[in-house]
């Protein structure tokens, strides 16, 4: 099966005062057509940036630096603006962390929706056809009164509500990738669980593909059928989700699933010891390794390569088979 996605040794820096820090550092990643990805990691990881620099909306301060983004064979960096217009919204749409940010204010929902479809439309409609479509996506998004709630603003909406706004807005195009970043991070503990519910349902009805963005590991094992672990930008370890949380290669890996907060709770919660590397002056070799446990010297001069440990399990550490 061709792939959908495939982003081949992608490096992305930021100038910053201090000179050019280099945040991405050759990731690697494939998803298949109507596979769920998952990508976890601490805060400042990466995973944020690395999915905006496909979707060409890094800040100005960013930079691609090199490296490839194919989207059913085309590379996203070189194509022209107006072909990655048409990609944006009908090919990949994404679900943003804070759904307050993502909607304009002074907009109503019903206008903002309408102008997202017909400009994402694969055939010309107008604005009557675009109205039907958003009330019917605002619907599926499973919003009361939907009609209602087109002729509000977004700050007469909760916080929940407008996360399903965006919902709406994101599948409405019907795109063939979805990428959910952290899409129930600024929301009430209460309702993430039906925003989560909600999102899987559409896209395993519409078979969808999708790149899920958190840090919360127990979300990304219900949802995800593989996982790609990254640390302070680069992918550390990849492969089918029940394995990687069975059968953790990486030490990183293995830390951050201690990490999990657990029901049976019970002493002190468990952190990864140490800090994120310095991005302007990053270790040598595995930048992992100032936190590592099992740290060995070639382990500060060298940086291990993403190699397949085992059938469908990629893991970039010394310590496992390939990285001899």
């Amino acid at each position: 099966m061709e792939p959908l996605l495939e982003l081949k040794d992608l490096c992305i820096s930021y100038k910053i005062y201090e000179g050019r820090m280099k945040v991405i550092d050759k990731v690697t990643l494939t998803v298949l057509p109507g596979e769920k990805i998952g990508i976890v990691g601490e805060s400042g990881c990466g995973k944020t940036t690395t999915m905006k620099s496909i979707l060409r909306i890094l800040p100005p301060n960013g930079r691609v630096d090199s490296g490839q983004a194919f989207f059913k064979g085309k590379d996203l960096l070189k194509i022209s603006d107006t072909d990655m217009q048409r990609i944006r919204g009908n090919g990949i749409s994404m679900i943003f962390q804070d759904p307050t940010a993502a909607l304009d204010p002074v907009f109503t929902v019903g206008d903002q929706l309408i102008a997202v479809i017909r400009y994402g439309s694969k055939v010309p409609i107008n604005r009557r056809e675009a109205r039907t479509r958003a009330i019917a996506a605002l619907k599926e998004a499973q919003m009361p009164d939907p009609e209602r709630i087109m002729s509000n603003y977004p700050v007469q909406l909760s916080g929940g509500m407008r996360q399903r706004v965006c919902i709406a807005m994101a599948l409405a195009t019907e795109p063939e990738l979805l990428i959910a970043d952290e899409p129930t991070t600024s929301l009430d503990v209460t309702i993430q669980d039906q925003v989560l519910r909600l999102l899987h349902s559409l896209v395993e009805r519409r078979k969808t593909s999708v790149i899920f963005i958190t840090h919360n590991l127990g979300v990304v094992r219900v949802i995800a059928d593989k996982v790609n672990v990254m640390y302070a930008g680069t992918i550390v370890e990849s492969g089918h989700t029940q394995e990687i949380f069975t059968n953790p290669l990486h030490p990183y890996t293995v830390d951050l699933l201690a990490a999990m907060p657990r029901l049976s709770g019970g002493g002190l919660e468990e952190r990864v010891p140490g800090r994120i590397p310095d991005y302007l002056n990053p270790p040598l070799g595995c930048r992992f390794q100032p936190r590592c446990t099992k740290a060995q010297l070639r382990c500060s001069l060298e940086k291990p390569k993403l190699v397949e440990a085992k059938p469908g399990h990629f893991v970039a550490c010394f310590l496992e088979a390939g990285n001899e």
